[in-house]
């Protein structure tokens, strides 16, 4: 997919135009769509004009120029605006919260051209000086050039599963495949990776092997054998495949799917059995006799464990768990009753209520919370007081007119830097569900950053905190925040915190959503929609939960809205009592 290409060419372009002190709303528009794009689950070459201008931040002018480089490969306005800045800069501009202008003026001062050149001058001192760049910017240039080594290792989930996807069609049409599935931490979830595996079976596998290392989408072929092939596709990453015989694919998908200390814990309690596991199969030690592994159920069972699902397969207690038939019951996108966190027109997103409501419909929710934006956020169109009650007028019309569908009516309300919040409480009262997040001041102290969340907490109309680390992946950080004293307070309130499905977010991180359920704090899986294509981010979070061991009692949007109001109520009663 060309999506993650698009949206690089569109960030650079708004950092260009940044440079050149372009017109500002232009810039936000390309920074709005570039993130958006990035995200964007589905292959922009298979939409429609109308479904490109549906997306947040594209407009006709922006649709045309996408439109433009899927039928030819390039996008003449970025090639003229890529000769009126020094090729070094964008180097630089690969660095969190490096901003253009600064990047320009450390080129400038230094002539410094790579990422390597920068981290030497920083930690020799020599940014200090140049105009904008004080010690505090030189210690952030520092972690942001770590972070983006990191992110050289592995890539967000959101980008790597679309494009493991879109490798498993493409090999499905084009050779004599049976069964095929990816394997790996692509598999199991995780929210980075760093290699894509994929396992198959076939009559020929000599024609697999011929059309994968011909597929478009290989960079460079790193080795080709007769079952077994390894390249690079266009984003950079590795992708190894494995044809098995048809009696191995149970046993490969399980060894290849991981994660390592599971896999030894597995061969551990074989080995007490008298039993051998690998890639192969399961084998009798005595007579190397094959017991399994045309499914991959057969390594569970041989075990006499419960299967154990391949997102839950990190050795973090599933063996125990599974042993006394004791796994949860993984909440499911079909448990999903509603989404809690959505944008309109009336702020930020893309299309009014009634749309939002059909797509919500057609994935089979049966009600929405909109929250837009609150006036603090001016950038997305906050509403103010009086615009928020137009909206709930609005609200409680569609309502009337609804059947078998509800909206209920909330805000995503600004943490302002003081932990102070957008409206009174007067006007939250009001509302069905207040979000509460933070949307600036991301470098501030760990304590700061603590104190704004708690803030929000304590207030009675807070319903959940959104996307509470601030994170997206592969490009920023999320901000310093104590997890143990959010997660205290969350439990002490009786405040929700957000699963983000977002793909580029995936925010609550796995392991804290797994203390929040054994504290008892409930999770809402949010899509954060800002157009009704995303809707079809919920799998991410799903994912995030499933990881987290959640089952659908600790999900708050399993409820029907008359609960889940009720369950909302009980916060603002615990705190009027105290």
């Amino acid at each position: 997919m060309k999506n993650r290409e698009i949206a690089r060419i569109f960030a650079e372009i708004a950092d260009i135009l940044e440079i050149k002190e372009g017109n500002v709303f232009k810039i936000r528009a390309y920074r709005r769509a570039a993130l958006n794009l990035d995200g964007f689950s589905r292959d922009l070459a298979q939409l429609s004009h109308k479904e490109l201008l549906e997306i947040p931040g594209v407009g006709a002018d922006l649709a045309g120029r996408i439109e433009e480089y899927l039928q030819t490969g390039t996008m003449a306005a970025y090639e003229e605006l890529k000769q009126e800045v020094p090729a070094g800069v964008f180097a630089l501009l690969a660095i969190p919260d490096l901003g253009p202008k600064t990047a320009k003026a450390i080129y400038d001062a230094l002539q410094i051209a790579s990422i390597e050149e920068l981290e030497k001058a920083a930690l020799e001192h020599k940014l200090i000086g140049i105009k904008g760049i004080k010690q505090k910017t030189e210690e952030n240039i520092l972690k942001g050039i770590a972070a983006v080594k990191r992110g050289r290792e592995r890539q967000p989930l959101g980008r790597m599963l679309p494009a493991a996807q879109d490798l498993v069609e493409a090999l499905k049409e084009r050779a004599p495949v049976e069964r095929i599935e990816v394997a790996g931490s692509i598999r199991r979830r995780r929210d980075s990776i760093k290699d894509i595996d994929i396992v198959a079976t076939s009559p020929d596998p000599a024609a697999v092997m011929a059309a994968f290392v011909d597929l478009p989408q290989v960079h460079d072929v790193i080795m080709r054998g007769p079952t077994r092939a390894s390249v690079t596709i266009r984003e950079g990453v590795q992708v190894d495949l494995r044809v098995v015989d048809p009696a191995s694919y149970g046993a490969a998908l399980a060894y290849l799917t991981g994660s390592q200390a599971h896999n030894v814990r597995l061969r551990e309690m074989a080995q007490k059995r008298g039993l051998k596991i690998n890639e192969y199969g399961i084998f009798r030690e005595e007579d190397n006799q094959r017991l399994g592994g045309v499914d991959e159920e057969d390594v569970y069972r041989l075990l006499d464990l419960a299967f154990v699902p391949p997102v839950l397969r990190e050795d973090r207690g599933e063996i125990e768990a599974a042993l006394l038939g004791k796994l949860p019951q993984l909440v499911t996108q079909a448990d999903i009753r509603g989404d809690l966190h959505v944008h309109s027109r009336w702020s930020d997103g893309a299309h009014g209520i009634a749309e939002l409501v059909e797509a919500a419909r057609e994935r089979g929710l049966s009600y929405i919370a909109v929250t837009d934006h609150s006036q603090g956020l001016g950038v997305a169109r906050g509403l103010t007081v009086e615009r928020l009650r137009e909206q709930a007028a609005e609200i409680k019309e569609l309502n009337r007119e609804l059947k078998g569908f509800r909206v209920l009516h909330g805000t995503e309300m600004d943490i302002l830097g003081d932990g102070a919040l957008d409206f009174p409480d007067e006007v939250l009262k009001g509302l069905d569900i207040v979000v509460a997040s933070i949307h600036s001041g991301f470098n501030n102290s760990k304590e700061v950053m603590t104190s704004r969340i708690v803030a929000a907490m304590r207030n009675p109309y807070i319903s959940i905190i959104g996307h509470p680390t601030g994170r997206i992946l592969g490009e920023r950080e999320g901000y310093q925040i104590d997890m143990d004293e959010v997660l205290r307070v969350a439990k002490e309130t009786g405040t929700a915190l957000e699963i983000n499905a977002y793909p580029m977010r995936l925010d609550l991180e796995d392991k804290h959503v797994r203390r929040a359920k054994e504290l008892g704090i409930m999770i809402a899986v949010n899509t954060d929609t800002h157009a009704k294509l995303q809707f079809d981010f919920l799998p991410y979070g799903i994912s995030v939960a499933q990881r987290g061991w959640l089952e659908p009692a600790d999900v708050l949007n399993t409820l029907d809205p008359d609960q889940l109001l009720k369950k909302l109520r009980e916060k603002r009663k615990r705190m009027a009592r105290k």
